[in-house]
């Protein structure tokens, strides 16, 4: 990790050596579970999640972490989590905000109801600092595992945060900007809108005329982008443009994975492609997957719709058949997915099901103060989504894990589709997207036997 100050203090320090303080213990005894194992807290948590139900005296497998939420007071009087000393030290230089970015469950088998479980912890490690889509962060790692009566293991959990610090607005206040995160694609605006003022509006008056459109100087003739009020070579300010062949060459690129950026589903290319003219402009490469992507790779101009006002010029392998548009996905369950409207109530109740009391999920303002645009799913609902649509589309199945990584939030007011893929017969991947892009991927595993 490199030095970083914040608030005066070194964080970077103390987070190193609690760290390796904290790694040298290893495995150590959990807070006791609040509670055995129980109907009651299943009815809640089906529910809450429209889940089918049908579970016969054995608890749902992504409801394992649930077992051992302490709830509001639990962690203050139990002693908390592993982690509880780098989230302090983290809250404490200015790192105010959370998120839970990953979570890999492995079930050993279904616990049963009226089973009074334990569980041991041991922390993994601290990341950072990281520049992310939320702001400058670290990531914080621990592993929890949950034990039966007889010391047989029963699951076992690795979990991510990214403690990092909530972004001002331009007024001064924590949160994002007024005016971003609407809907994109047909109906809504997409996010990420260009600046456009007098040097750039006759490029994207082309790219709303199907016309990928090069800055020119009306006196020396020669061409530049991006655009600007001057010639760099004469320093005239007498200014036209040329209408670009749309063909070119990758010159370089970069893959990107993460931060999480809205309407893009990592990971993409993007390139810096070398016109025939001379120029060279920045796209994403489409119709292809990154690693065939090669420096000198012919390419050529595609338009990207992203809303009903916002297209972008993008490319694509010179050989390559031009992209389709997704079409818009009717109301109700798709065909082969799942869709949940995230009502406020939904995303409320689902947290309290999970015994998840943390402010961003319930209170709008504690959300908003943290730099969330409101309240967001938290990753135990997520998990629980996930493993509903994965065992409404293979009934009878047998889980034998999960893994998900959390992209952009799923914010109340959105609405949640869930799709997936049968890579094999134990694997399925599965995608769960929002307005703003992919909100979680996910990787299951069943066992070979049904239940």
């Amino acid at each position: 990790m490199q030095e970083s100050t914040v608030h005066g203090s070194s964080v970077h320090g103390e987070l190193t050596e609690a760290a390796a303080r904290l790694a040298a213990v290893g495995e150590r005894p959990a807070a006791p579970c609040p509670d055995p194992v129980n109907a009651a807290m299943i009815r809640n948590w089906t529910q809450a999640l429209g889940d089918p139900g049908g579970w016969d005296g054995v608890a749902p497998p992504a409801m394992i972490q649930v077992w051992s939420m302490q709830g509001l007071a639990g962690p203050r009087q139990q002693g908390g989590s592993v982690a509880d000393e780098p989230l302090r030290l983290l809250n404490e230089g200015g790192y105010g905000g959370v998120v839970a970015t990953n979570c890999e469950q492995t079930y050993d088998r279904y616990v049963k109801v009226g089973e009074r479980l334990r569980s041991t912890m041991r922390f993994g490690g601290v990341a950072g600092p990281k520049k992310t889509g939320m702001g400058e962060g670290y990531f914080v790692t621990w592993y929890q595992t949950w034990y039966d009566e007889n010391d047989e293991r029963v699951a076992e959990m690795m979990f991510r945060v990214l403690k990092f610090q909530p972004r001002k607005r331009p007024d001064g206040a924590a949160g994002p900007a007024k005016g971003g995160g609407g809907k994109a694609g047909k109906g809504g605006k997409y996010p990420l809108q260009p600046a456009i003022g007098p040097d750039t509006a006759f490029f994207w008056d082309g790219v709303n005329n199907g016309e990928l459109r090069v800055q020119s100087c009306d006196d020396c003739g020669a061409l530049r982008h991006p655009p600007g009020p001057m010639c760099p070579s004469c320093h005239s300010t007498a200014r036209g443009y040329v209408v670009a062949s749309g063909r070119g060459e990758v010159h370089s690129y970069v893959v990107h994975h993460h931060p999480p950026v809205p309407g893009r589903t990592p990971p993409y290319v993007v390139a810096v492609v070398e016109l025939e003219e001379g120029v060279r402009i920045i796209g994403n490469v489409l119709g292809c997957p990154p690693e065939d992507v090669t420096v000198g790779m012919p390419v050529r101009l595609v338009f990207e719709r992203m809303d009903d006002d916002l297209t972008l010029p993008q490319w694509t392998p010179a050989g390559a058949p031009p992209p389709q548009e997704e079409p818009e996905p009717g109301p109700g369950t798709a065909e082969g997915g799942l869709e949940i409207e995230l009502t406020p109530t939904f995303v409320i109740s689902t947290a309290l099901a999970t015994r998840d009391f943390t402010p961003v999920h319930h209170d709008p303002g504690l959300a908003r103060a943290q730099g969330s645009k409101d309240i967001f799913l938290n990753i135990l609902t997520t998990m629980g989504l996930v493993q509903r649509y994965v065992l409404e589309t293979v009934p009878g199945a047998e889980l034998a894990g999960i893994e998900v990584r959390l992209g952009v939030p799923a914010y109340a007011g959105d609405t949640l589709r869930l799709t997936g893929e049968r890579v094999d017969e134990h694997t399925l991947t599965v995608r769960g997207a929002v307005s703003l892009g992919d909100h979680v991927t996910a990787t299951v595993r069943l066992k070979a036997e049904e239940r």
